[in-house]
């Protein structure tokens, strides 16, 4: 019996799964296709196993050239404490100086593994990656992941090119009653941005609205949606059908509890304004408004069975993978609105891709062309400064917009100038330094406000695991829900003094979350959970004790806080959902017992109770990932870092960690080097979605 010799990158790629730099599904894709073709060339196997390692970190390809050129960036799954972790990086670094780009690419064009991107269109092409992308930075793709990208151009493309005629003298009339000033307010100094993103997004098929926390997103699209309603009652046409989507449930409950209050405060419509459509205020996940199919990654709603909607608006847009941002594309009618909300310094997606973040790579500077600033300045009475001007503006930089004051925090001091400070784009990726000292100044100026009127922020240096303040913060921060839990009513017969009861333990627990960047170790989800149950039991925090099972995993016990991690369309939760272990009083033969129920925050404030035998897929989040509290805000937030270096730890990661706080942040570290760090490093993920609609789309005419 003869066979092929062992392959030697194989071998090396084997040697690199054993020691975790690859995924072993990385290793089983680049052998499978070598059994497909034994002849593969070394340089397209290490190419192909490099394409699924970075997809698997959430890239939608492989950067050639970068590759080529930072190879250090590469196999980051390696941790420098592992015994072979410098050997296969100078071992990657020697393969890849063999190659140049030019070499590279023509090896990648010569294998039957992969196709060019003309040839991929073809749906009947069956090689499964694709090389695509300019030729000074060609990129290479998983053909799933080529497909969604473009797909998601195209959708995007077809909206940015679609005219929306407004006519311009009843749009200037409608933004000057949407947005009066309210009496004796002086008008904000500079453009009003809320004012000019309504104006924009009113002529665009799709639209992007971008901001820090507290810049007044809500207030916009609210103002915005009675703006379209508006014009079309003016036009003649149709009540617009407006749907309001979030990617979880808690960001959902959060925009809906935002959007009430906004379309109350909305201005009342002028005399002229007859016949005009609702504003909803009932926002669904996303998975809701696609609707699921049990066991299936489709939806009930695509090209053939296309949503009725007229206008769809998605908020925390930057927790939209590719994936799901295809299955929202094909969902619309092709005539149909999409809005996207969300702040594009935010953590990207779990799974592939950073969408939003590569829509508004120029958001900053916005770009507009003096065309659009022309007719900003007719409809919307704005005059644009030249800084956010450019002849050379692309379409799709006429449909963002970029708020840039926030209403809740100063960048004088407190959380705003913190989070201002690690999100600085003219920070030096290389000088850790003066990343901290830059951070320290604002502490010390947060320290010297008497009242936090700003938010206050404040760093503690843990000495090491056992350092008291972690257990004092701990104690302190959900003191407040859990001496709730003593205000149980006695009384099984008064379901609503019981509903009221969770409603405000619910509320309370929203005061104090710890954050953590980690899901394993001593600093991360796992460690920490175990700790804090330790701390809060010794304090008597928590009542009763719990029963059988490792601490802070499967037991329930009265006051365990829980996070949905599978969406569950049976129960109707969603992943990212929180509930409350709570003590309930039942009446059962005659006599009054204690039973544990788990409660949830339904919609106009009502509660939703589960038995906790029906929460097959939960777990305990006294500490809680930063990715997971994306869509979330609390009072006070505490992120925890660990004592060593991390490729998890980033800029983006911190800045989502301390815009989740409402009034108070707290960082707790134990190596200032790991601040540091994390501070300069940033999130990069190779795509080739906005050079797409970039370079081949110039502004509609």
């Amino acid at each position: 019996m003869t066979g092929h010799p062992p392959d030697p990158t194989l071998a090396l790629l084997g040697e690199w799964a054993v020691a975790g730099a690859i995924r072993p599904l990385d290793l089983s894709l680049t052998r499978f296709i070598h059994t497909q073709a034994p002849e593969q060339d070394p340089a397209v196997l290490l190419a192909i196993a490099l394409t699924s390692e970075r997809n698997g970190h959430g890239h939608v390809c492989l950067d050639l050239a970068q590759a080529l050129e930072h190879p250090e960036t590469l196999l980051t799954r390696l941790r420098d404490d592992q015994p072979l972790a410098q050997g296969i990086r100078l071992t990657l670094a020697r393969e890849l100086g063999k190659l140049t780009l030019t070499d590279w690419v023509g090896r990648l064009r010569a294998s039957p593994a992969i196709s060019l991107a003309e040839e991929a269109r073809d749906p009947q092409e069956p090689r499964p990656l694709v090389l695509d992308g300019e030729p000074e930075r060609p990129l290479l793709y998983l053909r799933r992941y080529w497909a969604y990208e473009q797909r998601i151009a195209e959708g995007i493309q077809s909206r940015l090119q679609q005219p929306l005629p407004i006519p311009e003298t009843p749009l200037a009339r409608l933004l000057d009653t949407l947005f009066q000033p309210a009496p004796g307010q002086a008008p904000p100094p500079g453009p009003d941005w809320q004012r000019l993103a309504c104006a924009l997004a009113a002529r665009s098929g799709f639209f992007i609205l971008t901001g820090g926390p507290g810049t007044g997103k809500t207030t916009t699209v609210v103002r915005l949606l009675a703006l379209l309603q508006r014009l079309a009652a003016v036009q003649g046409l149709p009540a617009l059908r407006i749907e309001l989507a979030a990617p979880t449930g808690k960001a959902a409950a959060r925009l809906n509890e935002s959007i009430n209050t906004q379309v109350k405060a909305l201005p009342p419509a002028g005399p002229m304004d007859t016949d005009v459509g609702p504003i909803p205020t009932r926002v669904k996940t996303l998975h809701r408004l696609l609707g699921p199919r049990p066991d299936s990654r489709r939806f009930r709603h695509h090209p053939g069975n296309p949503l009725a909607a007229d206008v769809v608006v998605v908020d925390e847009a930057s927790m939209v993978d590719v994936e799901m941002m295809v299955h929202l594309l094909d969902a619309l009618r092709p005539e149909a609105r999409l809005i996207l909300l969300g702040d594009k310094d935010q953590l990207a997606s779990v799974e592939a891709g950073a969408v939003l973040g590569d829509l508004c790579q120029r958001a900053h500077r916005a770009h507009y062309t003096p065309d659009t600033r022309d007719w900003l300045a007719r409809v919307s009475d704005q005059d644009l400064p030249d800084a956010y001007v450019d002849a050379e503006g692309g379409a799709l930089d006429q449909a963002v917009a970029m708020l840039r004051t926030s209403h809740r925090f100063s960048d004088a001091g407190g959380i705003g100038a913190l989070a201002a400070r690690v999100n600085d784009p003219e920070q030096d990726p290389r000088d850790a330094d003066a990343a901290l000292v830059a951070v320290r100044e604002v502490l010390e100026r947060s320290a010297a406000e008497p009242d936090g009127s700003l938010g206050r922020v404040e760093a503690i240096h843990l000495e090491d695991e056992a350092d008291p303040r972690f257990d004092r913060l701990v104690r302190e921060g959900y003191s407040g829900y859990l001496q709730q839990l003593e205000q149980a009513p006695h009384d099984p017969d008064d379901p609503a003094l019981i509903d009221a009861w969770a409603h405000d333990t619910l509320k309370a627990q929203r005061d104090f979350q710890l954050l953590t960047a980690l899901r394993d170790g001593d600093w991360g989800v796992s460690g920490l959970n175990t700790r804090i149950i330790q701390v809060l039991r010794t304090a008597r925090l928590l009542p009763g004790e719990a029963e059988a099972g490792a601490p802070g995993q499967r037991q329930w016990f009265a006051g365990r806080p829980v996070l949905i991690t599978r969406n569950d369309y049976t129960l109707n939760l969603m992943n990212g959902d929180i509930g409350i272990t709570l003590p309930v009083p039942v009446r059962q033969g005659g006599e009054v017992r204690t039973v544990l129920r788990v409660a949830f925050p339904g919609e106009a404030d009502q509660v939703r109770w589960v038995l906790p035998s029906r929460l097959q897929a939960v777990e305990t989040v006294f500490a809680m990932t930063v990715h997971k509290s994306q869509g979330s805000e609390f009072e006070h937030t505490a992120l925890v870092l660990p004592d060593a270096p991390n490729p998890v730890l980033t800029r983006e990661l911190l800045y989502t960690a301390i815009t989740r706080s409402r009034s108070r942040f707290t960082l707790l570290y134990s190596q200032a080097s790991v601040l540091g760090e994390a501070i300069t490093r940033r999130v990069n993920r190779d795509s080739g979605l906005s050079g797409r609609l970039i370079r081949r789309h110039p502004p509609a005419p």
